[in-house]
C-alpha cells in the first residue's frame, strides 16, 4: 500500500538507490557540475551504454538546490511527455488545464535541476517544453541526456567517452566480486576491457558471463565475433576495417546474444514488448508458449539477470524486471525479424486487459492498497496496452474497455487529467461493442464533474443515458443517471440529485450491482440530505455505506461516509468524535492521492478547529486547502453549500484574529505543501482547548441545512471513538 505522499523530488538528499557500485566518473562528476553552474541547459551526450543516465543521476542527487529525474524511454506518445515530466514530480492535478501550466506554478522560482533522460524519439515534443520552462523559469536548469544534442540556442554539449582503462578493470573486477569470483587484474582482463572500449554496459554483459567462462575464453569469443564483423559478413558487419565505438556495443550484445542458449534468446525477445518494468506473472503468460512453456520462463529470465541482460528491483508492488533500452532494442529487432511482434503485442495487450479487469474488481475489497500500488507499477504497460487499441484496426472497443475499467485509477488514485484524455480519444472512436462505449462513456462524465468542467460532463452523460437507453444497457443507464446526479449535487440542485441518485440506488439494486461506486452514490445521496436538513437520514445513509465498506475491507468510498458523518457530528457539537472521524478520513484519502478527499477534509477540519478555540490553527488549515484547491478544480466546487463551512470558519477566525490576522495565518498555512499540511493537520490532538466555540444549532448559512441532535447522529459522533482504518 502506498502510504503518504512521495517527498518532493526537489530536494537535498543521498544518491539513489543502486543495486550495484558506481566505479570511477569522480573527474566527469565534476566537470559536469561544473558545466551546470555555467549553462542553463546541458545535455550529456553519448554512444549507447556508456553511462549517460547513471552520470547524471549521480549529479542531479547532489544538486543542492534539489533536482527531479524524468525517465522517457517508455514514453510513446509526444502529447504525454508533459504528462511523464509532471508525474516524476510527483504533481497531482486534477483540473482539465494542461499539465504545463501545473509545472510552471509549481517550478516558478525555485533554482532546481531537471533532469530530461531518453529525449530522442520524443525530440520535438521534448525541445518545445525545454525552451518554453527555460523561457519563463530564469531559475531552472536543465539536464538532457540522449544520444544526440537538443539543438536549443544556449545548449552546453558534455559528451561522454567510455570509461579509461584502469576504471573499466575496475568495473569488470567489481561486478564479477559481485558473483562471488576472484578476477584479478591482468593482461588478459586489460585486453578484454580494451577490446571493449570501456563501454560500462559492455563490460557488464562480459562480466555476466564470468560463471561459465573465464576471461582468456570471453576475450577469445569476442575475437570471433569482432572478425566476423570486419570480414563483411554477418547480420551487422562492418566491413573496411575494424568496427566503429558505435558498434561495440553492438557487437558486445550480439555476441552475449550469441552466448545465449535459444530458449534465453526467445525470451529476450519476447521481453521487449514490456514497457520499463514486469513481473514474474506478465513474462509467464505473455511470453511462454511456442517453444518456451510457461513453467520454464522463471529459470529462462533467472538466467538472463545472471548474464546482466535483465535486472531484478524491489518496488512496492513486489519484485519486478528491467530491461535497459538498449537491450531491449535489440530484442525488438530479434522480435521483428522472427515475425512474432504482432503476436507479443497482443498477448501483451490482453494480460493488461486482464489486469485492469482484476484490478477493478479487487478495488471493491481489503485489497484496495495493493491494487493501488499495482497499478502505479504497471502504468506504462497500461498506457502502451491502451496506445495499441486506439492505434490498431478493430481494437477501438478493446481501448475503450480499459480506458474505463481503470476508473479508479483515474478517479481514486489522483490521476483524472491522463484518465480524461485516454476516455475522451477511446470515445471518438467507432465502435461496435456498445458497452465498452457506455462505460467509458460514463467514466468519462465523472472525471469531467470532479475537474469541474460541468457543460461537457453533462453532455456526455447525456449522450450515454440515450445509448443505453437505446440499446437497452441497464448498468449503463444506472450510471449514466448516477452521475448526472452526482453533477446536480456539485451544482446546488439538491432536489434533482436526491431524485437521480435515489432512482440509480433503486436501479443497483434490481441489477445486483454492488461496489465502490454504488456506495459513493449512496454517500453522495446522504450528503443531499444532509444539505436539506435531514441529518438521521444522512448518517443512516452512512453508517450503512461504512458498514458494507468494512465488511469488504474497502477504504475509499469509506473515507467520503465518515467525512459525511464528520459533517454530521459537527453540526451536532460532537467535535471530538467530528475530528477523529474526519482524521481517519484525511489519512486514507491522502494515502490514495485523492486530492479533492484530502483538500474537503481540511476545509472541515478548520471549522472543527475554530469551534474547538483555535482559531489561528483554523485559518491556517483554510490558507492549507486554499494552495490546494487550484489542483482541484473550482474552490468547493462553486457550491453554495459546500462553502458554508468555509464561510462560517472564516467568520470566526476573523472575529477571533482580527483581519489582518486572519489573512497573515491564511498565508502561512499556504506555504505548506501537500504533505506538510496533512502532517500538521494529523498530528494536532483532539483535545478541546478551553474557551472553544459552541458548535451550530439550526442551519448552517446560505443552504448548509441543520436539525436537532438525535439519536442517530449521536451515535454517528459517539461511535467515532471507536473507527479504525482498516
Amino acid at each position: 500500500m502506498r502510504g503518504s505522499q512521495p517527498p518532493d523530488p526537489f530536494s537535498d538528499g543521498d544518491p539513489p538507490l543502486e543495486l550495484t557500485t558506481f566505479v570511477g566518473r569522480s573527474a566527469e562528476l565534476a566537470e559536469l557540475r561544473d558545466a551546470l553552474g555555467r549553462a542553463r541547459l546541458v545535455t550529456v551526450t553519448g554512444v549507447g551504454g556508456v553511462g549517460k543516465s547513471r552520470l547524471a543521476a549521480r549529479v542531479a542527487a547532489g544538486w543542492e538546490s534539489g533536482a527531479g529525474r524524468v525517465e522517457l524511454a517508455p514514453v510513446r506518445d509526444p502529447q504525454f511527455v508533459e504528462y511523464a515530466v509532471a508525474e516524476a514530480l510527483g504533481l497531482t492535478d486534477h483540473t482539465a488545464r494542461l499539465p504545463r501550466q501545473t509545472l510552471l506554478e509549481h517550478l516558478a522560482g525555485r533554482p532546481a535541476l531537471l533532469v530530461l533522460d531518453g529525449f530522442e524519439h520524443l525530440l520535438d515534443a521534448c525541445v518545445e517544453l525545454t525552451a518554453e520552462l527555460l523561457r519563463k523559469l530564469p531559475e531552472l536548469r536543465v539536464l538532457a541526456v540522449g544520444r544526440r544534442p537538443l539543438g536549443l540556442a544556449g545548449e552546453r554539449l558534455f559528451p561522454l567517452a567510455p570509461l579509461g582503462e584502469d576504471e573499466a578493470v575496475e568495473l569488470f573486477t567489481d561486478r564479477a566480486r559481485e558473483q562471488g569470483l576472484d578476477v584479478s587484474d591482468g593482461p588478459g582482463v586489460r585486453e578484454l576491457c580494451r577490446r571493449l572500449e570501456g563501454i560500462p554496459l559492455a563490460l557488464e554483459l562480459a562480466a555476466g558471463r564470468l560463471r561459465a567462462l573465464s576471461p582468456a575464453q570471453l576475450l577469445q569469443r569476442l575475437d570471433d565475433r569482432f572478425r566476423l564483423l570486419t570480414t563483411g559478413s554477418g547480420p551487422h558487419s562492418v566491413p573496411g576495417g575494424p568496427p566503429a565505438r558505435h558498434q561495440t556495443l553492438r557487437t558486445a550484445i550480439g555476441w552475449s546474444h550469441e552466448l545465449c542458449t535459444p530458449a534465453e534468446r526467445l525470451l529476450w525477445a519476447r521481453l521487449s514488448v514490456f514497457a520499463q518494468t514486469f513481473d514474474l506473472e506478465a513474462a509467464e503468460y505473455v511470453c511462454s508458449g511456442d517453444g518456451l512453456p510457461a513453467e520454464d520462463v522463471l529459470d529462462v529470465l533467472s538466467e538472463l539477470v545472471a548474464q546482466s541482460v535483465v535486472t531484478r528491483e524491489e518496488s512496492p508492488a513486489g519484485p519486478r524486471y528491467r530491461m535497459l533500452d538498449t537491450v531491449g532494442a535489440y530484442g525488438a529487432e530479434w522480435l521483428e525479424g522472427i515475425g512474432d511482434a504482432g503476436r507479443l503485442r497482443r498477448r501483451h495487450r490482453d494480460w493488461y486487459l486482464g489486469l485492469a479487469t482484476w484490478c477493478e474488481l479487487d478495488w471493491f475489497s481489503s485489497r484496495q492498497g495493493e491494487v493501488a500500488a499495482r497499478v502505479e507499477a504497471e502504468l506504462p504497460n497500461l498506457r502502451a496496452a491502451l496506445e495499441f487499441c486506439l492505434t490498431e484496426p478493430e481494437e477501438a472497443h478493446l481501448g475503450q474497455y480499459l480506458a474505463g475499467s481503470l476508473w479508479f485509477c483515474w478517479v481514486g488514485c489522483g490521476r483524472l487529467a491522463e484518465g480524461r484524455r485516454w476516455l475522451a480519444r477511446s470515445v471518438e472512436l467507432e465502435s461496435a461493442y456498445d458497452q465498452s462505449r457506455l462505460k467509458a462513456l460514463w467514466v468519462l462524465g465523472y472525471v469531467a464533474i470532479l475537474q469541474g468542467d460541468t457543460v461537457p460532463a453533462l453532455t456526455v452523460l447525456r449522450e450515454c443515458r440515450e445509448q443505453a437507453e437505446r440499446v437497452a444497457d441497464p448498468t449503463a443507464v444506472a450510471y449514466a443517471e448516477h452521475r448526472t446526479g452526482c453533477l446536480a449535487l456539485v451544482t446546488d440542485d439538491m432536489a434533482r440529485a436526491e431524485t437521480l441518485l435515489r432512482s440509480a440506488l433503486d436501479r443497483y439494486q434490481e441489477i445486483g450491482e454492488l461496489n465502490s461506486n454504488v456506495l459513493m452514490g449512496q454517500v453522495e445521496l446522504a450528503m443531499a440530505r444532509a444539505f436539506q436538513g435531514d441529518l438521521p437520514d444522512a448518517v443512516r445513509l452512512c453508517e450503512d455505506v461504512r458498514r458494507v465498506c468494512e465488511d469488504h475491507g474497502e477504504r475509499w468510498a469509506r473515507s467520503y461516509a465518515l467525512y459525511v458523518l464528520a459533517y454530521a457530528a459537527w453540526q451536532e457539537g460532537a467535535l471530538d468524535g467530528a475530528r477523529e472521524l474526519l482524521a481517519d478520513c484525511l489519512r486514507n484519502a491522502h494515502a490514495f492521492h485523492d486530492l479533492l478527499g484530502s483538500v474537503l477534509v481540511l476545509e472541515l477540519l478548520a471549522l472543527v478547529t475554530a469551534a474547538q478555540g483555535d482559531p489561528a490553527e483554523a485559518a491556517l488549515l483554510q490558507g492549507a486547502a486554499g494552495r490546494v484547491w487550484p489542483s482541484v478544480g473550482l474552490p468547493l466546487f462553486g457550491s453554495a453549500y459546500y462553502n458554508a463551512p468555509h464561510e462560517r470558519c472564516e467568520a470566526l477566525a476573523r472575529q477571533a484574529l482580527g483581519d489582518a490576522g486572519y489573512e497573515e495565518r491564511v498565508r502561512e498555512g499556504g506555504l505548506l505543501d501537500r504533505e506538510a499540511a496533512v502532517n500538521r493537520a494529523l498530528r494536532r490532538n483532539a483535545v478541546r482547548p478551553l474557551g472553544a466555540l459552541p458548535a451550530p444549532r439550526g442551519p448552517v448559512p446560505r443552504g448548509g441545512g441543520g436539525a436537532h441532535r438525535t439519536e442517530a447522529t449521536g451515535r454517528a459522533a459517539d461511535s467515532a471513538r471507536g473507527s479504525h482504518a482498516p
